[in-house]
């Protein structure tokens, strides 16, 4: 294949722009807020799950403790009703009399039990409490850290694209400037050699593969038409020659 030394020279300012865009798209796949909004989410999502575990425990021990006082309530208003049964004198009977006392002091020991698992159990709801708070503040900030990192990722790929299709557009004013079969040829090699599809031979070394070009090579494009596209050897790619070839 033939080509004018200005349009191969002119394909390395291709290859150079699509290396860029490459360069770009690489950047936005791997932005460290990616990295940082999957750990924060991640971090959301567990903290979530025990805030609403630890509310659901704190509910239950409200029902609970809405319970144990109503049981001490129960036994508070019989307790009174005895005591007042006692008082009034209605009742006459030694044995009746001996019963009543005997529940009024049964009643008291359980009233105190009751009024203890009370205790047991607001202490209970108060420590949950604490932990719901707790993890409301603790999810309040990661929510938070995320929702700045979500606004930095938005920024950087705005201002990535934004480059990108600035150098896409002027890839697109120098490709066209390429005759078409040198540039299907060299798009046809960079999607073959990792992106890179014409490289500068400089200083006698290929700048695509990184390696220098033996003695046979060198003469043979030394001796090469300044049209005729060249190719390296070693990796096979279109071969640019400039004044800084080493040849």
């Amino acid at each position: 294949m033939n080509a004018e030394p200005a349009d191969q020279i002119r394909l390395l300012e291709v290859q150079a722009l699509d290396s860029r865009i490459g360069q770009l798209d690489h950047k936005r796949r791997n932005l460290p807020e990616h990295a940082e909004l999957e750990r924060l989410n991640a971090d959301v999502t567990q903290l979530r799950d025990l805030l609403v575990a630890a509310q659901t425990e704190e509910s239950d021990t409200a029902r609970e403790q809405t319970k144990a006082e109503q049981d001490v309530d129960l036994v508070r208003q019989r307790a009174v009703r005895d005591q007042q049964r006692l008082d009034s004198g209605a009742v006459t009977s030694p044995k009746d009399l001996e019963n009543l006392q005997h529940e009024i002091v049964s009643l008291a020991k359980r009233q105190s039990d009751l009024e203890d698992v009370v205790l047991e159990v607001m202490e209970r709801r108060e420590s949950m409490q604490e932990r719901v708070g707790e993890l409301s503040g603790r999810l309040g900030s990661v929510e938070a850290k995320a929702a700045d990192a979500e606004i930095r990722k938005a920024k950087a790929i705005q201002e990535l694209d934004a480059e990108g299709s600035t150098a896409a557009k002027e890839r697109e004013i120098v490709a066209g400037a390429v005759p078409a079969d040198l540039l299907k040829l060299y798009d046809k090699l960079r999607a073959q050699s990792g992106g890179i599809g014409a490289a500068r031979l400089y200083q006698k070394r290929c700048e695509g593969c990184r390696l220098e070009l033996n003695i046979t090579e060198l003469n043979e494009v030394r001796t090469a038409p300044a049209n005729s596209v060249v190719r390296c050897e070693n990796c096979r790619r279109i071969l640019v020659r400039t004044p800084q070839s080493g040849l």
